[in-house]
This record gives structure tokens, C-alpha cells and sequence, in this order.
């Protein structure tokens, strides 16, 4: 199993990608200025992009010790930003909830 840095033809895992974001135009606004990781374990089984975010100023007392460092809440993200209304679970989304950790990643990356 290895975890490959992509630089280039990202889009060569659009499939990959479009299993977490739906809508590929949402897709395009952070492939490039994030960095792209597949997992290889005999073929690609998955693909992720890690975004640096710019700071909010909420920070939650819960998820300290988790080593989470802040949640984010983007009121009528979903609502705003994509084309058509996203349901999960038979519920329509609207707010986005995330949260920020810091990252190590080995120096060969």
C-alpha cells in the first residue's frame, strides 16, 4: 500500500473524486490549489485533496483533545454553491460543517 503526492493530470481521478463532490465545477474550485494524495494498493482505491483554509475565528472546546484545532460552519453552502439541492440520508444539506487539524506528513512529501 502507498500513498502517492499528485502534481499533475489530476483530473485523471475525477471518477475518484466525484464519489465525495457531485458536481464537478465544485470539483475545479480547489483541485488546483490543493494537494492531491491517491492510495495505491494494487490499482487506486481512493483520492483525496488537502486544502490550507484560511482561519475562522470559532473555535470548539469539544474537539480539542481529539486534536482537531477549529470547526468551520459555512452557512447555505450547499444551497449556494451547487447547481442542484444535495440530500443526504433523506435530508436536504444546506450548512457545512468542517473541521481543521494540523497535518504531519513525512519530509519525502
Amino acid at each position: 500500500m502507498n500513498i502517492i503526492k499528485i502534481s499533475e493530470n489530476k483530473k485523471k481521478y475525477l471518477d475518484l473524486l466525484l464519489l465525495a463532490d457531485e458536481q464537478e465545477s465544485m470539483i475545479d474550485r480547489y483541485l488546483e490549489r490543493g494537494t492531491m494524495y491517491v492510495l495505491d494498493d494494487g490499482g487506486i482505491r481512493a483520492a483525496c485533496i488537502v486544502t490550507d483554509e484560511d482561519d475562522a475565528p470559532l473555535t470548539v472546546p469539544f474537539y480539542e483533545k481529539c486534536g482537531f484545532r477549529k470547526s468551520h460552519t459555512i452557512k447555505n453552502f450547499f444551497v449556494d454553491n451547487y447547481d442542484h439541492p444535495i440530500f443526504e440520508c433523506g435530508k436536504q444539506l444546506t450548512d457545512m460543517v468542517y473541521l481543521k487539524m494540523r497535518l504531519w506528513l513525512p519530509a519525502f512529501f
